[in-house]
């Protein structure tokens, strides 16, 4: 279980005092309650810092380069929470992340406990930076031994290694060039969506197995965002309910506002689609997008909790589903160079007819792919979209691994020195 330290900082500020306590201390000395910037700069540390979270927390305001006090001093959370974690105390979540933040606050886990131990027992000399040293920061401060650079170098099996991006993130970006090169215009969205975009633009129903919370994650603080323009959610919300004028029955339940509007990490890359509808798409057009999506799967050798998709959109007249096997077995090849393919009938809330893709792969045999198929109306039309729209979305980690040759989806972000330098010669 991790425990909380002071930093430096947090000591430094458990002893003087907050700087923005201090700013508005002082300011609470002057008869008029105000004063000047260039006066009250010289009295206060750190004064930047005082301004900024005594305007966060209004307790100044500023007019010109005066500022006046709105509240008086008086104690506040973060010092009683200072005070409480140097006496070796719990405190609340939500004040814990805010000392964390400012980097008032240290989270000592096991893996801070014990590099810390055997920077010690090395008498805080570090001999080799390594990944812990680097993640925890406590190279910070420390020697270290010095090195004869023409020993180190003969060892190295007489190679000068180069400098090269890590392998999967040249992927990603040979990808992203290959995509753009056969006229594709890229989309990127935010990774906190609301439900509304990631579900209901979608058309998903709220009770879908999909939106429970063994298969997305959601945000405990803040809860709720903004929905789009009321005439967007209306369409949507009669979509929902009878079907709005496609022709659809829709799903026959009362649609609920709260529920599109709670906020959560993107779940998949089609959430960002919708935007993109409602701004509007050129026709004919092809749109993709290459974004980091959170599920909470079980990991193994093909699946991760966080992980990245490319999918996207080509939208015109007179498209059909031959079209959408073409494009899907195209960007099999030519992206990740799998020749064989097979294609299953799939279901998607959001398109009809719908297909799953899977590619040969040479140790793990087939893998799921791609899940694809044409938007249904009850998705589009209340988007303003009226023509036909191919959608597609790859695991691209997994079209990874067959181009980089590896059997285990966490090998992508390895750390094996031999086999990062063994890729791209």
């Amino acid at each position: 279980m991790a425990s909380y330290r002071l930093t430096e900082e947090g000591e430094e500020y458990l002893k003087n005092g907050l700087p923005e306590k201090n700013l508005v201390e002082i300011l609470n000395t002057y008869p008029q309650k105000s004063s000047t910037i260039g006066k009250v700069m010289l009295k206060v540390k750190n004064f930047p810092i005082a301004l900024k979270w005594a305007l966060d927390k209004q307790w100044v305001m500023k007019r010109g380069s005066e500022i006046i006090l709105l509240k008086p001093p008086f104690e506040t959370e973060e010092e009683v929470a200072l005070r409480e974690i140097s006496e070796g105390k719990e405190v609340e979540e939500k004040v814990l992340n805010v000392l964390i933040g400012r980097n008032l606050v240290q989270k000592i886990t096991e893996t801070y406990k014990k590099t810390e131990e055997s920077l010690t027992k090395a008498g805080n000399v570090i001999e080799e930076l390594n990944h812990d040293i680097i993640l925890t920061g406590l190279w910070k401060g420390r020697k270290f031994k010095s090195v004869d650079v023409e020993v180190v170098r003969k060892k190295l099996d007489k190679k000068i290694v180069p400098g090269k991006r890590q392998p999967y993130n040249n992927f990603l970006m040979q990808v992203r060039k290959k995509l753009v090169q056969m006229g594709f215009i890229e989309m990127v969205g935010p990774i906190i969506e609301m439900e509304f975009w990631n579900f209901d633009a979608l058309f998903q129903p709220q009770n879908h197995p999909a939106r429970g919370w063994t298969s997305t994650y959601s945000l405990k603080y803040p809860k709720f965002g903004q929905l789009p323009p009321k005439k967007i959610v209306s369409r949507v919300k009669a979509a929902h309910e009878d079907g709005w004028k496609t022709g659809s029955m829709g799903w026959g339940y009362k649609w609920s506002e709260k529920k599109a509007s709670q906020l959560m990490p993107r779940a998949h890359d089609t959430a960002i689609t919708p935007r993109y509808m409602v701004k509007g798409l050129k026709i004919p057009g092809r749109y993709f997008n290459m974004v980091r999506c959170y599920r909470p799967d079980v990991i193994d050798p093909t699946h991760g909790v966080e992980f990245i998709q490319t999918g996207g959109i080509v939208v015109a007249k007179d498209l059909n589903f031959k079209h959408m096997l073409g494009l899907l077995k195209q960007f099999a090849y030519e992206i990740a160079g799998i020749k064989e393919t097979k294609f299953f009938c799939d279901y998607y809330p959001f398109t009809e007819p719908s297909v799953q893709i899977s590619g040969k792969h040479q140790k793990l045999g087939w893998i799921e792919l791609a899940g694809a198929g044409i938007f249904r109306p009850e998705l589009t039309e209340p988007l303003g979209v009226k023509e036909p729209v191919l959608a597609w979305g790859f695991g691209i980690d997994r079209l990874a691994m067959n181009k980089l040759n590896i059997n285990d989806i966490r090998e992508l972000f390895s750390r094996n020195l031999k086999w990062l330098r063994s890729q791209g010669d």
